[in-house]
């Protein structure tokens, strides 16, 4: 059987022509001297483990690569068990093992030489076979006081060594398989990770490009801002330059109108306070006659006072204006003055219709009611302005109810005001 094959022509390991062995076999008893023991002079059982661990495979094909001096293509265990078949006696791909272990594992043989006994020999293998096995291995098995009890202890647990080895690499494949499907399973999940971020870095890349764009925008906003504002700083300086006073004039200005705003409230309070008063007067008038009634009926049936306060007289073909008011209220105020004879008119003081509005509706009445609680200010003094000068009747009531526009329609229908 060939165990090798060679590009070149050169036997197979098997057919080689072997010597006749140089030395005594390691069966028999070893030798008291201090020479070390051979490759090819150990124990038979010794060649397959010493092969298999000691020399790993590309160094034991780079050995017979060397030594047939051609290029070994054959395979793993081919190789090995034609090397192994090689060692049982002093071949030349031997004494090239021979030498390699030698050369491989001369720290391990010095540190073997020390011990001079087979009993300090076992316990250094025992120390050392678990941190450096190859070495320890060879130089344990060649050493000149490894006895045959020694060399069978140290093949017996290789032996095991082995075959736990064997054990742990089943062990090792299940659970490469496992981490290879569990790989597999992050490797998709890194995947959608990935593209998950991706995708974000995309979205912010976006959102930053967005917010750059806004932050130019803005920024060109702020520039053309502080342009503007220092335009109008400039024109600020050129009017403060020509009106040295113009400050004063200005904070005298807003004094002004806020004196102004006082006085327009004043007159209103004292507007509304005459129209209580004359109310009160009325009202003590009303009562006066009535106890003069009480006292003389008959008299009571005539006094035209009595009956003016108690219900309001028509007022018949008169364009009666009421200015404010609630918006609810305007159909009973039509209802009123009409009731009375008169012409119905309104406006709501400036909350809808324009003020443009009430000066046409003003020049048009005969008659105004103005509700002061419920129109603009500026609808207030076009409403006295305009009454004041033209001298048309006008009444300023502050209750936007029904009674308060009846007791507005009988001061319209007194003689001062007709």
């Amino acid at each position: 059987m060939c165990y090798l094959s060679i590009q070149q022509e050169t036997p197979a390991l098997g057919d080689v022509n072997t010597p006749e062995p140089a030395a005594t076999h390691a069966s028999q008893s070893p030798s008291p001297g201090s020479r070390r023991h051979r490759l090819w002079e150990l124990e038979s059982r010794a060649h397959c483990p010493v092969v298999g661990i000691c020399l790993p495979t590309p160094v034991l094909r780079r050995v017979v690569n060397k030594v047939f001096r051609g290029h070994n293509v054959d395979t793993e265990y081919t190789l090995h068990a034609g090397a192994v078949s090689q060692c049982s006696s002093r071949t030349p791909l031997a004494e090239g093992m021979q030498r390699e272990l030698e050369q491989r594992y001369a720290t391990a043989i010095r540190q073997a030489s020390r011990h001079k006994s087979g009993e300090a020999l076992q316990a250094w293998w025992g120390a050392s076979w678990t941190t450096d096995l190859p070495g320890t291995l060879w130089a344990t098995l060649t050493h000149p006081r490894c006895t045959p009890e020694l060399q069978r202890q140290v093949l017996g647990e290789v032996h095991m060594l082995q075959h736990q080895l064997g054990a742990t690499q089943r062990a090792d494949n299940q659970r490469l398989a496992a981490l290879l499907d569990e790989n597999a399973v992050l490797t998709n999940e890194l995947a959608r990770i990935q593209a998950r971020n991706t995708q974000c870095a995309r979205d912010r890349a976006s959102q930053a490009a967005l917010q750059q764009s806004l932050i130019q925008q803005l920024r060109a906003d702020l520039v053309s801002r502080d342009t503007r504002l220092g335009a109008l700083q400039e024109q600020l300086q050129a009017l403060e330059a020509a009106v040295p006073d113009l400050a004063c004039r200005f904070q005298q200005a807003q004094e002004l109108t806020l004196q102004t705003e006082r006085i327009h409230a004043l007159e209103r309070a004292l507007l509304l306070t005459q129209q209580e008063n004359e109310r009160l007067a009325r009202l003590v008038e009303a009562q006066a006659a009535e106890l003069r009634r009480r006292d003389n009926p008959a008299d009571g049936q005539h006094d035209p006072l009595t009956s003016a306060a108690i219900a309001p007289t028509p007022l018949v073909d008169r364009a009666v204006l009421c200015v404010g008011g609630r918006t609810a209220s305007v159909p009973l105020y039509r209802h009123i003055i009409e009731r009375t004879g008169g012409r119905f008119m309104h406006h709501d003081g400036g909350e809808e219709e324009s003020l443009t509005k009430l000066d046409t509706t003003l020049a048009a009445a005969d008659l105004v009611i103005c509700q002061t609680g419920c129109i603009s200010h500026n609808a207030y003094w076009r409403v006295k302005d305009h009454c004041k000068r033209t001298g048309k009747p006008c009444v300023f009531v502050d209750n936007p109810g029904s009674a308060s526009l009846k007791r507005a329609l009988t001061e319209l229908r007194q003689p001062s005001l007709s």
